[in-house]
């Protein structure tokens, strides 16, 4: 595979609400934190470089969370990209607390989901959130009043768009009756396809499908296949696993994460990775036999 002038735009692209275009490949920006995802990264110079180095490879979609560090990623992204290139968006998240190194709770009070989204848009240093997600639903909380409280905050101009995570199509049915719903952020890739539903439900309503944990270990079987076919195409397994999504719908919009620019670059030769049909109906197969 020819890596040299690759870049994000290759993978097409996809308008959040119908409105705001943004390259289909994105990048994810949990990994640029300590470990247990918690505290500042260990080398936070190379995490400004990665991040300055996003527009040179048409990366124009960021996915961050204010639970990542916490606050560290987004205020790392601010030092590095702000004031942001035109057409960058940065979608970021709120609803979960962080009572220590990998460990996550939800909390969709609406008194604190205003208190994460005041405190990203201080953060990231924009008066408007471009796309802003709840992390979590909270079973403890209405999801009227979750998501209610995120309406109110779009209403008054400080949420331009809205989308939710690991939510099922019932709660996306209900979501849908309360806020115009432009995004999912759910984990999907070619062995873990618990969420084929809301997929589906994505791409009936022309929302965009945000997959987490591209690459799963899978089964030892999996994993010879995904390698057979990265051989074939002089790529990585990490590649031919975005290459999958990128094909499998057109409402796909992968945001592989790293801490490395190097590999920043490899994921984004994915963009330009063409799997043939062979290919496709192998990889489509691994969910079935694992």
């Amino acid at each position: 595979m020819n890596h040299k002038e690759v870049g994000a735009g290759q993978a097409g692209t996809f308008r959040i609400g119908g409105k705001f275009k943004i390259n289909r490949l994105g990048y994810g920006a949990m990994r640029i934190t300590g470990g247990g995802i918690w505290g500042p990264p260990d080398h936070k110079n190379e995490a400004l470089r990665l991040l300055r180095g996003l527009p040179d490879l048409g990366v124009n979609f960021i996915d961050t969370a204010d639970s990542y560090g916490p606050n560290v990623s987004e205020e790392l992204i601010a030092q590095a990209l702000h004031p942001y290139p035109s057409g960058m968006l940065i979608a970021t998240k709120g609803g979960l607390t962080r009572p220590g190194p990998n460990q996550w709770k939800p909390n969709g009070d609406p008194a604190y989901l205003r208190s994460c989204l005041e405190g990203s848009l201080k953060r990231l240093k924009v008066d408007c959130i471009d796309l802003y997600q709840l992390h979590r639903i909270d079973s403890h909380v209405p999801l009227e009043d979750s998501l209610g409280a995120l309406k109110k905050a779009q209403e008054e101009g400080l949420i331009r768009y809205i989308g939710l995570s690991e939510v099922s199509v019932d709660q996306l049915e209900k979501a849908a009756g309360i806020v115009d719903v432009v995004s999912v952020q759910n984990m999907y890739n070619p062995t873990e396809r618990r969420w084929e539903g809301t997929l589906k439900w994505c791409e009936t309503h022309n929302v965009g499908f945000i997959p987490w944990y591209p690459l799963s270990a899978g089964s030892i079987n999996s994993q010879k296949l995904i390698a057979k076919v990265a051989k074939k195409h002089d790529a990585t397994a990490f590649q031919v696993a975005l290459a999958w999504l990128l094909q499998h719908s057109n409402v796909m919009l992968p945001i592989p994460g790293t801490s490395s620019l190097a590999h920043l670059e490899e994921n984004v030769g994915a963009a330009s990775l063409n799997l043939n049909e062979e290919d496709i109906q192998q990889l489509d197969a691994l969910e079935k036999s694992e």
